[in-house]
């Protein structure tokens, strides 16, 4: 499941406040403020769809295509790597954001 962005609404009483810091499951507050170095590329002909990426992604900004294949949410994509790192067939590449044009 992808992440959808909720509105963060300020609480005007304190019984309005969460009580721990974990926000409602599947949502985030605000997208990614641009300040991502690199990017996860991924190369559909290597991918074998195995989600391993799908699993391992601390966002959950990975996402199933129709083909079995992978594709990234970059609204919320932090560009940490772990996904790259953990790709057993090499399918995903990180790739600086101004290099994005020479792909």
């Amino acid at each position: 499941m992808r992440p959808k962005v909720k509105s963060y609404k300020q609480p005007s009483k304190l019984s309005e406040y969460p009580s721990t810091p974990a926000f409602e499951s599947g949502h985030l507050v605000s997208k990614n403020a641009g300040w991502r170095t690199f990017k996860p590329v991924v190369d559909a002909e290597k991918c074998v769809g195995c989600l391993r990426c799908y699993l391992v992604c601390p966002d959950g900004v990975v996402a199933r295509t129709k083909d079995n294949k992978v594709e990234i949410e970059y609204d919320f994509c932090k560009g940490c790597g772990i996904c790259a790192h953990e790709c057993k067939v090499e399918a995903i590449t990180m790739v600086k954001e101004a290099d994005e044009d020479e792909i």
